[in-house]
């Protein structure tokens, strides 16, 4: 004879713990400014140069002095006439004739 199946009451254990970890991620941004300047330098550099010329000026005289003696007149009336001599008496040695020329 069956008498089919029978069933005991349950036996309960004590209850399991798992922990189950999860992870997830989260961006925050922190932002932090910045500046950047840039100063460019510059100098002038102001250099005098003191350029110098030269010239030379030369200054000329002139005398003209007649060494000739004078002309020998002919004609009646006239003597000789040598040099150093002239119509009205000896001229000086050291004085030059410088008249007009008596043609």
């Amino acid at each position: 004879m069956y008498l089919g199946t029978n069933f005991m009451p349950p036996v309960i254990h004590p209850t399991n713990q798992f922990v189950n970890h999860t992870f997830s991620t989260t961006v925050v941004p922190h932002i932090h400014p910045t500046h950047v300047t840039t100063i460019n330098h510059h100098m002038f550099q102001h250099k005098h140069y003191c350029t110098e010329t030269a010239s030379c000026a030369e200054e000329v005289c002139n005398q003209q002095i007649n060494c000739c003696p004078p002309p020998m007149p002919c004609g009646p009336g006239y003597g000789a006439v040598g040099p150093g001599f002239v119509p009205g008496g000896p001229v000086p040695a050291n004085v030059p004739f410088m008249g007009p020329r008596p043609y």
